[in-house]
């Protein structure tokens, strides 16, 4: 399966973004963007590179590949209602997401391979896609198995420094390792300091 492996602390420095908790205090010794002539390059500018860092911010926050964004991207234009706000509750609405989301891990990357290392049964069946999107009424539990698991005995540590439990859509139990999807994201529940009609704007080139 395809990763991005690119340092999570100069992703952030490329988007001006702390894309996880880690990345603050890189960001914070090293200011500006990445890489050897990064004084030329100046954020901002025209606004395709307005769209493209959007898209590429967004894509990021969420962990996506390209072609998994840009197929997200259309599936989202053809839906009925708003492209960029069904498009943000897509992402939302991933396995991994709702993992982060819910406490069970303190950042998208670790909740990710949680759930492709298949700790996660959703509705009872064990998975491994991060990718599935979930729908209310979907109940996502931590296996028997991995409840044993050092992580998972310390788990109500973990959802208490994620502090990530005030969302209308789902309810997680950390005693009972249960995560209970009860509706749909709403779209000022979606990560901060997005503005998804740029990316619209992108992929409408």
């Amino acid at each position: 399966m395809a990763r991005d492996l690119t340092p999570v602390g100069k992703q952030s420095r490329r988007e001006g973004f702390a894309l996880a908790p880690k990345a603050h205090k890189i960001m914070a010794k090293k200011s500006g963007i990445p890489g050897q002539h990064a004084d030329m390059r100046v954020r901002g500018g025209s606004l395709y590179l307005t769209q493209l860092r959007e898209k590429q911010k967004v894509r990021r926050i969420y962990g996506l590949l390209e072609k998994q964004f840009a197929k997200l991207m259309r599936e989202a234009q053809k839906a009925e209602g708003l492209t960029g706000e069904i498009l943000l509750n897509y992402l939302e609405r991933r396995a991994d997401n709702a993992v982060y989301r819910a406490g069970f891990a303190t950042t998208r990357r670790a909740a990710r391979q949680l759930v492709s290392h298949g700790h996660f049964t959703l509705n009872g069946r064990r998975i491994d896609i991060p990718s599935i999107r979930l729908s209310a009424g979907d109940v996502l539990e931590v296996r028997a198995k991995s409840q044993k698991s050092e992580y998972f005995k310390n788990l109500a540590n973990v959802i208490g420094a994620a502090n990530q439990s005030s969302l209308s859509w789902m309810k997680s139990d950390g005693k009972k390792m249960k995560i209970e999807i009860t509706g749909s994201p709403k779209r000022e529940e979606a990560e901060v300091g997005i503005n998804e009609q740029l990316i619209v704007e992108y992929y409408s080139r």
